[in-house]
C-alpha cells in the first residue's frame, strides 16, 4: 500500500512538473511572438529593395494561368469547343473582376483616381486601370479565344518602393531592343516615353512565322504613374494585353515576353530566367 502511494505521488509530481514546464514554454513563446508582431508594420516591409529577399529585379508574369499549372506555363485549348474556350475566358474574367468592379477592392476602390502622364496620383491615392480600353482583348470580345486569336496579360510583380529607370532617351536605347519598339518610342512625346516596355516574340525554332501579328493594348508599356507601389488600398497592377491575331493552329508555339527598363535585368533560357517569361501556346 505504501509503495502504491509513493508511486502515485511521484506520478502526480511528474505530471505537475511537465504541466508547469509546458505552461512556461508556451508563455515564453507567446511573449516572443508578441515582441515580433510589435516590430512588424502592415503598411510597409521592414526590409526593402536591396535589403529584402525579393531584391530589386521584378519578375514578369502573365494571365490567364490555371492554378494547377506545373512546369512550363501553357495556354492550350480547342477553339471549336465552347467548354474549352470558356475555361480560359472564366480565368480571365476572375482575374479582371477587381479591375472591372471596384467594389471588390479594399475600401470599395475609393482611393483610385484617373491618371495620365501629366496627372500622377495624389497623396494616398492610386491610379485606376481601365479594362474597357483593351481593343480586341476586351471582356465583351471574349479575349479573342473563340476566334483563335487569343489575348494574355503581362504584368511585372510588385516590389515595395521600386521605381523603374526608363528608356526615355531616344539616343540611349539598347542595341538589342526590337526595331519596331525603338521606332515607337521615338515617335512618342518625351513624357510618354516613361514606361516599362513589353515585347513578345516567337522562340520556336522555325523558319515559318508561327506566332503571327502581335499587338499590345492599351499600349505597349506600363506607365510611370503606376510606380512606385506603396501598398495603398485599391492599387491594381497595370497590364499590357498581348493580342495574337493569327497564330498557327495545331502546333505548339514557344513565346518569350520581356520587360524593358534600365533596372530590370534580363536573362533568358530555361534556368534562372529574369526580367522575362516563357509560355507555350497551342490552339487545336
Amino acid at each position: 500500500m505504501l509503495g502504491f502511494s509513493c508511486a502515485h505521488s511521484c506520478e502526480t509530481q511528474l505530471l505537475l512538473f511537465y504541466a508547469c514546464f509546458y505552461i512556461v514554454l508556451a508563455a515564453l513563446f507567446a511573449i516572443c511572438m508578441q515582441g515580433l508582431l510589435v516590430t512588424l508594420n502592415h503598411q510597409y516591409p521592414k526590409w526593402q529593395l536591396d535589403e529584402s529577399r525579393i531584391g530589386t529585379n521584378p519578375g514578369v508574369s502573365f494571365r490567364p494561368r490555371p492554378d494547377e499549372a506545373e512546369g512550363l506555363p501553357m495556354i492550350t485549348y480547342v477553339a471549336a469547343n465552347k467548354t474549352s474556350v470558356n475555361e480560359w475566358v472564366t480565368l480571365m474574367d476572375d482575374y479582371l473582376a477587381p479591375y472591372a468592379d471596384h467594389t471588390l477592392l479594399p475600401g470599395g476602390g475609393k482611393n483610385q483616381q484617373i491618371c495620365d502622364f501629366n496627372t500622377p496620383p495624389a497623396g494616398g491615392k492610386v491610379c485606376a486601370f481601365d479594362v474597357k480600353n483593351l481593343g480586341p482583348c476586351s471582356v465583351s470580345g471574349g479575349y479573342g479565344y473563340n476566334k483563335s486569336a487569343p489575348c494574355f496579360f503581362i504584368k511585372i510583380n510588385r516590389i515595395y518602393g521600386w521605381v523603374p529607370e526608363y528608356y526615355d532617351d531616344i539616343e540611349d536605347l539598347p542595341a538589342d531592343m526590337p526595331d519596331d519598339l525603338q521606332n515607337h518610342i521615338k515617335e512618342l512625346p518625351a513624357v510618354e516615353r516613361r514606361q516599362v516596355w513589353v515585347t513578345c516574340k516567337q522562340l520556336t525554332n522555325s523558319e515559318e512565322n508561327l506566332i503571327g501579328p502581335i499587338s499590345y493594348h492599351p499600349s505597349q508599356g506600363l506607365p510611370s504613374y503606376y510606380y512606385p507601389y506603396m501598398n495603398v488600398d485599391g492599387y491594381l497592377s497595370p497590364l499590357v494585353a498581348v493580342h495574337l491575331a493569327r497564330p498557327q493552329t495545331k502546333t505548339s508555339i514557344d513565346i518569350e515576353c520581356r520587360a524593358w527598363a534600365k533596372n530590370i535585368i534580363f536573362r533568358g533560357g530555361s534556368r534562372d530566367r529574369q526580367g522575362s517569361l516563357h509560355l507555350t501556346l497551342r490552339i487545336d
